[in-house]
């Protein structure tokens, strides 16, 4: 038996433990879950994923939000592999992106705050629950009070409803415990620049909400706000949080619960003791149905939505490629499954061979142009980019047309130069024809100038010396 398999036990859900799913609403759809009866390994019905009872308690229920869907999409992840507190972030950041900020919870926002990272060494790492989402070392955000110590969540597991869609990145990996957690580049992904850009007046707005003097917000406000509306996060709604509209919202999952099973609930989920005051309200007056957006933040969401959808359409090809991609990788943690003869994945080969040996071309390219620039160009100096470079060469007239008959007149200079110091009289319309020379004074001016061809030396009828006299022959 597989190491991840000896993780699984007989699922320990008590009858108080479903006692308190009923008051907690997730009974009161039908299926929408189902418990294990006998089994000691995970054997979900179809259309059903295994969850855990303090997923539902940090704000998962089914149908589970298309964020939560998307983002184990992207990771290459199933929904055990989360522990209970990265179920909780992923709850507290769509609260506070559609109650406190009144966007939609966008990934380009997510990359900002959030990594992922292994549960355990390297030598012993869970399945279950082998994920951990936190926060970026360099990130400001809200200290959200995790539990100190999470002890048997891993023996509470039940089923959960899931609910397909025609689209692959919207649906939940069907549950396979023996499967691998493997490292994908997506667990470092960052922000674009236009990403930043575009989130930098939401990265104030948080910095704001948790350091205005008198109203700074606590991350388990936040979570004491979505545990007391009944609202789960992880939902998938039929309005945002923003649309709250009380006691008779539809999304809400209960009534309110007495202050009492509040508390505890607020307690379980956070390092609060019994001792610690349980904060009854936050100090920022989240969006609501009774306190809409401000007309400007609706401007800035349309824009920010127009931003995601076109994420979304630029995303969504990455994440083909990388759920295509084959294993051409330079570490083990980075092997991805794939199948064989998968099409988009030919295409993508043959389009990155091309693509190797366009870029070979074009650095030998510019190496050549480099090479001749200072010929071509001599008072000139050399460009530093390529393309400014081939724009040297890019020109109307013939460059090398233009070098020869600058080499030929200096050759015609030359040639005229040595005849003249020869002291000879030279009829210049015989000048082709070398008879008309005293032979013995050219071939002392021909030594003297060194040429470097032999064939010349030869028809000159001049032998050449190992080492000529660089001196300039004296004319008789």
């Amino acid at each position: 038996m597989a190491a991840e398999d000896l993780e699984w036990e007989r699922s320990k859900i008590s009858n108080q433990d479903m006692n308190l799913l009923k008051k907690l609403g997730f009974t009161k759809k039908e299926n929408a879950l189902r418990f294990p009866k006998e089994e000691s390994y995970p054997s979900p019905p179809i259309e059903y994923r295994v969850s855990f009872l303090d997923h539902l308690i940090c704000g998962l229920s089914p149908p589970i939000h298309e964020f939560l869907r998307g983002l184990l999409f992207v990771y290459g992840l199933q929904l055990h592999q989360l522990r209970p507190n990265s179920i909780l972030h992923v709850s507290i950041f769509i609260t506070l992106c559609e109650c406190l900020l009144g966007v939609q919870p966008n990934w380009a926002l997510w990359k900002r705050i959030f990594c992922v990272r292994r549960n355990g060494s390297h030598n012993a790492a869970y399945n279950i629950g082998g994920i951990v989402i936190c926060v970026c070392s360099d990130v400001e955000y809200f200290d959200v009070k995790f539990p100190d110590s999470v002890q048997g969540w891993r023996k509470k597991w039940l089923y959960v409803r899931e609910e397909s869609s025609n689209s692959v990145e919207d649906n939940i990996t069907p549950f396979d415990g023996g499967a691998k957690i493997l490292r994908r580049r997506s667990w470092d992904a960052e922000a674009t620049e236009d990403e930043k850009l575009a989130t930098e007046a939401l990265m104030t707005r948080i910095h704001e909400l948790q350091n205005t003097r008198g109203k700074e917000l606590l991350g388990i406000q936040i979570t004491a706000y979505f545990l007391r509306i009944r609202v789960q996060p992880l939902q998938a709604r039929k309005n945002p949080l923003w649309m709250y509209a009380g006691e008779e919202d539809v999304d809400r999952l209960s009534k309110d619960l007495p202050v009492k099973d509040l508390e505890k609930l607020i307690r379980k989920v956070s390092s609060l003791s019994k001792k610690d005051t349980i904060p009854s309200y936050c100090r920022i007056t989240p969006y609501s149905g009774t306190n809409p957006l401000p007309e400007p933040l609706m401007k800035e969401f349309i824009r920010l939505e127009n931003l995601v959808e076109a994420n979304k359409r630029a995303g969504a090809l990455a994440r083909k490629l990388e759920k295509s991609e084959k294993a051409r990788r330079t570490h083990q943690e980075y092997e991805l499954e794939c199948p064989e003869g998968d099409e988009l994945i030919d295409a993508l080969s043959l389009l990155e061979i091309h693509g190797d040996e366009a870029r070979d071309g074009l650095d030998d390219a510019e190496a050549g142009l480099s090479k001749l620039f200072s010929y071509f160009f001599p008072k000139k100096e050399e460009p530093n980019t390529f393309t400014a470079l081939a724009k040297c060469f890019n020109v109307t007239e013939d460059l090398g047309l233009k070098l020869r008959q600058e080499g030929l007149k200096i050759g015609v200079e030359g040639t005229i130069a040595l005849i003249a110091d020869s002291q000879q009289d030279v009829d210049w319309t015989k000048v082709g024809d070398i008879k008309e020379m005293e032979t013995k004074k050219w071939q002392s001016l021909i030594r003297a100038a060194k040429p470097p061809s032999k064939p010349i030396l030869a028809f000159l009828g001049c032998k050449p010396t190992p080492a000529p006299s660089a001196s300039k022959p004296e004319v008789k």
